[in-house]
């Protein structure tokens, strides 16, 4: 099974783990409760299968711990801090070695913009001001290879001070231009740095473009129409 196989079934299991999620919240009878187990233990299986180094008893626990009882997406934040010469900060990440903007998961209890700037102090040392939104991205559609469906938002990052001071979290940091972008990036962050470079060009916040007849719409909150 190649990368983008176990990636699709990831995703699979995660929107089941969700649906089964607000079946367990909102079942109206012991038989939806009794579907709604069954779906996540589906999931779990289907991940156990993706995942190919945890028995789906071990994957399914991880579905009953308070991380997986979400039913929307995970936020990600990022900061892009440009340089006087227009260059962007990457830091190479100590967990697999590979260069991204500094950034990660969202903390409850945090905006995305503050989710920013404590990845932006946490991995380089930095602080400053977030003045823009540059994008919001769907995980899935920017090539990230996460096991959930997230959403990255990226945020323009003003540092009065622009030498990093690493923590525990990145091995290396540099500055970069657009046609000298360090290998190997972060899934996602080779197609998201490129864009972010093209974004503080303009004014423009970048968001995935959809129309209504694009997705399917359920009608279960539309009776009677």
């Amino acid at each position: 099974m190649n990368t983008s196989d176990r990636q699709a079934l990831y995703l699979i299991a995660d929107e089941l783990r969700g649906m089964a999620t607000i079946g367990r919240h909102f079942a109206n009878n012991p038989y939806e409760v009794e579907r709604a187990h069954r779906i996540n233990e589906l999931a779990a299986t289907i991940a156990a299968l993706a995942e190919q180094e945890r028995t789906k008893e071990e994957v399914q626990s991880l579905f009953n711990e308070e991380p997986w009882h979400r039913i929307s997406p995970a936020i990600g934040t990022d900061a892009a801090v440009f340089d006087e010469k227009g260059r962007i900060l990457l830091i190479k990440r100590a967990q697999d070695q590979t260069w991204a903007m500094p950034g990660g998961l969202s903390e409850i209890g945090h905006t995305p913009a503050q989710g920013a700037l404590k990845e932006l102090w946490e991995e380089a040392g930095l602080k400053g001001c977030v003045v823009r939104l540059l994008g919001v991205f769907d995980g899935p559609k920017w090539g990230s290879l996460a096991k959930v469906h997230h959403i990255n938002m990226i945020f323009h990052v003003q540092c009065d001070d622009l030498t990093p001071k690493l923590g525990i979290e990145a091995t290396d940091w540099a500055y970069y231009g657009p046609d000298e972008l360090p290998s190997p990036m972060h899934p996602s962050h080779w197609l998201r740095v490129p864009k972010a470079f093209e974004l503080i060009q303009t004014e423009q916040t970048y968001y995935d473009p959809v129309c209504s007849e694009d997705i399917t719409l359920s009608m279960v909150q539309r009776r009677g129409e």
